[in-house]
């Protein structure tokens, strides 16, 4: 069975592959629908993972859009992923998309350090209780 790529690691993935793209957009010549959605190849994605392009659409479309989207004050929805958005298609929402790889790496960052503090821990543990039985 194929590895699924974490959350984390699909989004991270799509945000520096399409960080140059989202960064060149220019009102005066707008190559996209809109600045902050981004079109994404899910095809190329999924390659990248060897993942079939319909598990990549449904992370995105089923369960990380629903899991991220929001409702604004004024009424509007906000969306991580839109399947289409003006003339684009498979649309994700760029500067969203930057928090939320932030804030997913930041709590990678912490659960890697309570998991490294517990296992050095266990270590003395062991190291401790053995030499006490060694005296």
């Amino acid at each position: 069975m194929k590895r699924l790529p974490t959350d984390l690691q699909l989004l991270y993935t799509i945000y520096r592959t399409y960080y140059d793209t989202f960064a060149s957009y220019s009102e005066a010549s707008p190559k996209r629908s809109s600045k902050n959605y981004v079109p994404i190849d899910i095809e190329g994605i999924a390659r990248t993972f060897n993942q079939d392009d319909d598990i990549v659409f449904g992370r995105l479309y089923y369960h990380l859009n629903e899991k991220y989207r929001y409702n604004q004050k004024d009424g509007g929805e906000v969306h991580l992923f839109a399947p289409v958005v003006g003339g684009d298609r498979h649309c994700v929402h760029f500067p969203y998309l930057a928090s939320i790889v932030a804030s997913l790496r930041d709590q990678d960052r912490k659960y890697r350090i309570a998991t490294s503090m517990a296992s050095v821990s266990l270590l003395l543990s062991v190291v401790s209780f053995t030499l006490s039985l060694i005296r």
